[in-house]
């Protein structure tokens, strides 16, 4: 074709899968709500930063050490994103990705989380643990978004990859994965009930 796709950006997703995943989530989330209740410097630091909601991203951000059902996550998280790696073709010879950081979100109805990356990182991801009907997705922007300049607005029936903000619904017992780079963003929580993630960084240096 005339036509090809260059310097694509690209976006894993996938169920965890393997043995005994919702026992890990009904773990995951007594201990997320156990978590919450004991970190108070993570209360307070969510209170100034994170309104309405809580993260133990201030406080707590090193889960997958501390605790052996979030280094059980770590573990069957692996596959995946090793599976990504190759996608990405990352030369990895001599080079150990690792998971360096992880840590819990927890969003109320009316609670948003607003446009960042995560630097000093390489892949970040989410896994949802719990995502009432109507919860926000993943909101990914298009990188290139500032150099648009004078390009008209997108077809309303374009296809994903042309689209400059693509929504990845939030799904309990899934996970999203994207290189670090990659801004985004959680639009207001319009359930009524609370949507649980824990987020992670993988880092090679």
């Amino acid at each position: 074709m005339p036509v090809r796709p260059l310097f694509p950006t690209l976006v894993y997703t996938a169920p965890l899968q393997g043995a005994g995943r919702l026992a890990l989530n009904r773990e995951l989330l007594k201990e997320t709500r156990q978590i919450r209740e004991h970190d108070v410097a993570g209360r307070q630091w969510s209170a100034r930063r994170y309104p309405g909601g809580y993260t133990s991203y201030g406080s707590l951000c090193h889960l997958q050490k501390m605790s052996s059902t979030f280094a059980a996550l770590e573990r069957k998280l692996q596959r995946h994103v090793s599976a990504y790696v190759k996608s990405l073709e990352l030369e990895m010879a001599g080079r150990a990705l690792v998971m360096t950081d992880c840590w819990v979100n927890v969003m109320g109805r009316q609670v948003a989380h607003g446009l960042h990356l995560h630097p000093l990182a390489t892949i970040s991801g989410t896994y949802y643990v719990q995502a009432p009907r109507g919860c926000s997705g993943l909101k990914l922007e298009d990188p290139r978004l500032d150099r648009f300049m004078g390009a008209p607005p997108r077809r309303s029936d374009c296809r994903p990859e042309n689209r400059p903000w693509v929504t990845i619904p939030a799904r309990a017992g899934h996970l999203v994965l994207f290189e670090s780079w990659l801004r985004h963003e959680v639009p207001t929580n319009q359930s009524a009930g609370e949507r649980v993630s824990i987020s992670f960084n993988y880092n090679w240096f």
